[in-house]
């Protein structure tokens, strides 16, 4: 039985592949794939450099992007690696940014031996048959999307089952600048970005369909790994926030502040004024606002707290200039 399950799992690896679509290198149909493998030791042995993701404005309202996907081992918290299904090499994949009008002229490159992929972007107007179809290990698809909507979007691979690969690696955040901006602009000293995401079982479909994760990461790391955002006594911050799950809300809180604005899904329109902690749901986006009045470590967190134990932690440390605090040379004492 238990072979049985695995050749039914990996299977579903391969499927997926029957859309049709104008670009070249663009799985077409599973006809003529390889037989699906019997276990799910598939990357064994495999650990692929990062690749620079390329962002490039080739016009006033176009982008092009250039991205991979690939797997990388990634040290998720101390001693513990993890072999991901990425884009790019990193998970959360690269932060990608356009503006509100944009077209995205996108080209993917499945540097994967092993399994087809394929992109989601949450910030365009598709038609997912077409312009989200799956590639085939070694090949590459172009595509083309409008960004019609501001916010902050999640991205991801769509290739069934998707939240084996959302799970093992396969997201990022895409921001869509609006055209004429957030009414608080010219109020904000800094600004981070935070992705929230889960980590289960490696490559274990069932832990992640039926389990608890393991880990809940910001940006991808445990914080004993991570560095702490600074920030200077006074100023406005802005944080872009979006929470990939798969499968889990967040409760998203600043310890020590409160949010005089929040803008839902990142969208202007959608705008709420002072809040404690916003509630975000998997795929959920969010811009909060807030000033930081006195010196010392604010907390960032999911309030739920079984996630902090988990490692969904960040520190922002506001100091007198907004610069880490510098350390004494013990060797001229």
């Amino acid at each position: 039985m238990k072979a049985l399950a695995l050749l039914i799992l990996t299977g579903a690896l391969l499927a997926g592949c029957s859309a049709q679509t104008g670009d070249t290198n663009v799985a077409q149909s599973n006809q003529n794939s390889k037989p699906a493998p019997t276990n799910m030791n598939l990357h064994e042995g495999i650990n692929q450099p990062p690749v620079p993701v390329i962002v490039k404005r080739t016009g006033d309202h176009e982008v092009y992007v250039e991205m991979t996907s690939q797997i990388t081992d990634l040290e998720i918290a101390p001693g513990v690696k993890y072999k991901a299904w990425t884009f790019n090499g990193t998970a959360p994949g690269p932060v990608i940014k356009v503006k509100e009008g944009d077209t995205i002229k996108f080209k993917m490159k499945n540097l994967d031996p092993k399994v087809p992929h394929s992109m989601d972007f949450h910030a365009v107007h598709a038609s997912p048959s077409k312009d989200f179809a799956d590639i085939h290990p070694n090949e590459e698809g172009v595509f083309t999307y409008p960004a019609m909507t501001p916010g902050v979007f999640m991205y991801h691979c769509g290739t069934k089952p998707v939240l084996l690969h959302i799970a093992n690696g396969m997201y990022g955040t895409i921001i869509v600048e609006p055209k004429d901006g957030y009414p608080t602009d010219k109020e904000i000293n800094r600004e981070f970005i935070i992705t929230q995401s889960e980590f289960y079982k490696e490559n274990d479909l069932n832990d992640m369909t039926n389990g608890v994760p393991s880990y809940v990461l910001f940006n991808g790391k445990h914080p004993d790994l991570s560095k702490p955002f600074y920030a200077k006594v006074g100023d406005k911050v802005r944080i872009y926030f979006n929470n990939v799950g798969p499968n889990e809300v967040s409760s998203f809180h600043v310890v020590g502040t409160t949010f005089d604005t929040v803008y839902v899904d990142g969208n202007p329109k959608n705008v709420l004024n002072g809040l404690q902690a916003y509630t975000v749901p998997a795929s959920g986006g969010l811009v909060v606002e807030f000033r930081v009045l006195k010196e010392g470590t604010y907390p960032i967190v999911t309030h739920q707290f079984n996630h902090v134990q988990k490692g969904a932690l960040a520190k922002l440390i506001v100091t007198a200039d907004g610069n880490p605090p510098q350390t004494a040379d013990k060797s001229s004492h």
